[in-house]
C-alpha cells in the first residue's frame, strides 16, 4: 500500500473503565486524534470505539478492534491513530498481528506520542519493549488491587468497583432500591419462581441500576449475594466477617433463599409450572408424587400417569375449601413466630455454627494445614449437615411467607389479592392436597371426594 496526502486511516479509541458512563476519556482521546489527522492532513473514513473494555484479557471481546482489524485486512484505510500503543492492544500476540500487517503493507501506526514505525527492527523492538512494560505495570496494579480488597474485606468494608444495586459505592442504603431488593428475597420465599420475578420487575416498569430490562440471571445475581445479608465478600467467598453497612435482608430469609435455590429437586420454572395453584404442591393419591401441570390444563402424576386430572375446577375447590379456613376467627393468631419456635432456634445455632466450621477449613486448607483431599472430605461432610440444618429452618419457617396475608384485617381479601407464590405459600402452609383418578363422564361437582385434603397442624 502507498501513502499519499489523501491518506486514508482510522480512529481507535479505547478505556479500560469508564466509571462515570459519561465516556469522558473517550471524548479527550477522540480530541487528540482528530488534531494529529488534521496536521497531516489525513482522511478518518471511521472511528472505532471500545469503551469500559479491557485489552489486556485475551477472554474480553473487544467489539470495536475486532472491526478495525476486519476493516484494515479488507483495505479501507491506510493508517490508524490513537492514544497511546497500549489503548490498541495490551497482548504480545496482537502487537505481532499489527507487526506483520506493517511488513507486508507498509500500515502506518501513529501515537499522541508519535510515530510508531512497525517496518523497521527498531520501531518493532520499541513496541514490544512499551508493551511489556504496559503489562508489567498492569501485572502490579492488579496484585496491589487484589490486596486492597483482600484488606477491604477483612476489615468488612464494601468492595470498590459498580455498586450493588440496593447500595451505594460506598455501602450506604439507597431506600428505593433497597424495598426492591427486600422483595424479591420476600416473593421468592413465598414461592415465587425467578420468571415470575422477572415478570413482575419488568411489568411493574423497574429497570437495573444500569438501565436495562431484568431477566433471570440478574435476579439471581441478587438472589444469592451475601453482601444483601450484610456479609463481607473475597473472591466469591464469605470471609466470615461482618460487613459495616446496614444489611437489606435478615440472616434467616437470606439463608432459607439460599436453600431454596439451590435446591437440586427445585426447577427453575420459566414453562407452565408455576403459573397454576397447585403445580409441584398437589400429590397424586397412588404414588405421592408431586403433580406437574401438562398440556391441556391439566395436572398430570410424572411416574406413570397415575392421575390427570382438568386443573380449573379442582383450583376452584381447593381455593373455596382455603378461603373458608381463613375466615375463621383464630387464623390470626395462627402462626408460631420463629424466635419462639425451639426447632427454628436450634437450627439457626447449628447453621451458624456449621458455617464458622467452614470457614475454619478454607483456613487450615489455605495455611497448607491440610491437603485438597482432606479439604474436599470436611467441606462435603460440614456442607450435607448445613444443608440439614437448612432445611429443619426451612419447615420451622414455613408460615413466615404467609405472615403478611394472615395477619390483614381481612385475611380471604388479602389471600385473593397476593400473588400466586403467595397464594401457593399459605396454601402449602395448610393443607396437603392429593388427587385420585376420577370416572370419566362424571362431573366434578359429584366425585369431590377425589380430591382429598388434609389440615395441617400449623397451631402453636
Amino acid at each position: 500500500m502507498s501513502h499519499d496526502q489523501a491518506t486514508r486511516c482510522a480512529v481507535y479509541l479505547r478505556m479500560s473503565l469508564d466509571a462515570t458512563g459519561e465516556e469522558r476519556g473517550i471524548s479527550r482521546q477522540r480530541e487528540d486524534c482528530e488534531k494529529i489527522a488534521k496536521a497531516r492532513g489525513w482522511t478518518i473514513v471511521k472511528e472505532y470505539v471500545d469503551n469500559s473494555i479491557s485489552a489486556s484479557d485475551k477472554r474480553k471481546d473487544r467489539p470495536g478492534y475486532n472491526a478495525l482489524s476486519s476493516a484494515y485486512v479488507a483495505g479501507e484505510f491506510t493508517a490508524i491513530i490513537c492514544w497511546d500503543l497500549d489503548r490498541l492492544t495490551r497482548q504480545p500476540r496482537q502487537m505481532e498481528d499489527w507487526i506483520d500487517h506493517a511488513e507486508e503493507g507498509s500500515l502506518l501506526l501513529v501515537t499522541a506520542n508519535g510515530d510508531a514505525d512497525l517496518t523497521t527492527d527498531s520501531g518493532q523492538t520499541n513496541a514490544r519493549i512499551r508493551l511489556a512494560i504496559a503489562k508489567g505495570e498492569m501485572s502490579r496494579k492488579s496484585a496491589r488491587q487484589k490486596r486492597a480488597a483482600l484488606q477491604r474485606a477483612q476489615l468488612g468494608k464494601p468492595p470498590k468497583g459498580a455498586r450493588l444495586t440496593g447500595y451505594t459505592t460506598d455501602g450506604a442504603v439507597i431506600p428505593a432500591e433497597a424495598v426492591i431488593v427486600a422483595g424479591l428475597f420476600n416473593r421468592f420465599l413465598a414461592g415465587d419462581s425467578l420468571h415470575g420475578l422477572t415478570a413482575w420487575l419488568n411489568d411493574s416498569g423497574t429497570v437495573t441500576r444500569t438501565g436495562s430490562p431484568w431477566n433471570h440471571s440478574t435476579v439471581r445475581t441478587i438472589l444469592t449475594n451475601p453482601r444483601y445479608a450484610g456479609r463481607a465478600v473475597y473472591q466469591g467467598k464469605v470471609t466470615g466477617v461482618a460487613g459495616n453497612w446496614n444489611a437489606v435482608v435478615g440472616d434467616a430469609v437470606f439463608d432459607l433463599v439460599q436453600a431454596k435455590i439451590s435446591d437440586p429437586r427445585r426447577r427453575t420454572q420459566v414453562g407452565t409450572d408455576r403459573k397454576y395453584l397447585g403445580s409441584g404442591l398437589y400429590l397424586c393419591g397412588v404414588c405421592d408424587r408431586p403433580l406437574r401441570s401438562h398440556s391441556g390444563g391439566r395436572y398430570r402424576c410424572p411416574e406413570g400417569g397415575h392421575v390427570t386430572r382438568m386443573l380449573a375446577s379442582i383450583d376452584r375447590y381447593v381455593l373455596d375449601v382455603l378461603r373458608a379456613r381463613l375466615v375463621l376467627p383464630d387464623i390470626a393468631g395462627v402462626l408460631m413466630m420463629p424466635q419462639d419456635d425451639p426447632v427454628a432456634q436450634h437450627a439457626t445455632a447449628e447453621i451458624a455454627r456449621l458455617r464458622a466450621r467452614l470457614v475454619t477449613i478454607e483456613s487450615d486448607y489455605d495455611a497448607g494445614l491440610i491437603d485438597g483431599y482432606r479439604f474436599n472430605v470436611a467441606q462435603e461432610k460440614v456442607q450435607v449437615e448445613l444443608n440439614t440444618a437448612l432445611a429443619q429452618q426451612i419447615r420451622a419457617m414455613a408460615g413466615a411467607s404467609a405472615a403478611a396475608t394472615l395477619s390483614a384485617p381481612d385475611p380471604v381479601a388479602a389471600f385473593d389479592a397476593a400473588s400466586l407464590g403467595e397464594q401457593r405459600a399459605v396454601l402449602n402452609l395448610f393443607m396437603t392436597v392429593r388427587l385420585h383418578p376420577a370416572k370419566r363422564g362424571v362431573k366434578f361437582h359429584e366425585q369431590q371426594e377425589t380430591v382429598r385434603i388434609e389440615w395441617r397442624t400449623v397451631s402453636p
